[in-house]
């Protein structure tokens, strides 16, 4: 087995993309929309909306005094240094849990970016029907999900046996 110092670092292209898309996107919404605009793209499911979130997931704790910003920039900052310390260690096999690890340390930073730089984060994809309406999300959120999602698929899968 080759001996591989920088474990799957390798992977971190795919939270450069995530970040970057996630970004961009941002961007694009922030100079497109006003606060609370919606355009409809799938009638009665999906609308693209411009909401800012001073909180953390489903805007936990968004109606503090401001304290949560640092505290969640600490949180994050500590995750994605650990993410990157765990790819760092992973062995060449574990591409699965390598590209679920890189997605969400991209959506962390996408996120964490915000927080430092506007003390909020940037949300603007919406899905709903009728009256139902789940909380605004981004880019970097369908990062974090879908890498959570491998992560919890991947504790199900078959482990291959390892040979000593």
């Amino acid at each position: 087995m080759k001996n591989n110092s920088l474990g799957m670092l390798n992977w971190l292209w795919l939270s450069t993309l995530v970040l970057i898309l996630d970004q961009l996107s941002k961007h694009a919404v922030v100079k497109s929309f006003y606060l609370y605009e919606q355009l409809s793209v799938v009638p009665s499911f999906f609308s693209l909306t411009l909401a800012y979130n001073s909180g953390a997931a489903f805007s936990f704790l968004s109606d503090q005094g401001g304290w949560q910003r640092w505290f969640f920039v600490g949180i994050a900052s500590v995750v994605s240094l650990m993410l990157v310390s765990w790819l760092h260690r992973m062995k060449a096999e574990e591409n699965w849990q390598a590209c679920a690890m890189a997605l969400i340390l991209g959506g962390a930073l996408g996120n964490l970016y915000d927080r430092i730089v506007n003390g909020y984060v940037v949300d603007f994809l919406l899905v709903y029907y009728k009256d139902w309406y789940f909380p605004s999300f981004n880019l970097a959120d369908v990062g974090i999900t879908i890498g959570a999602g491998m992560l919890i698929i991947d504790m199900f899968r078959p482990q291959p046996k390892i040979e000593e």
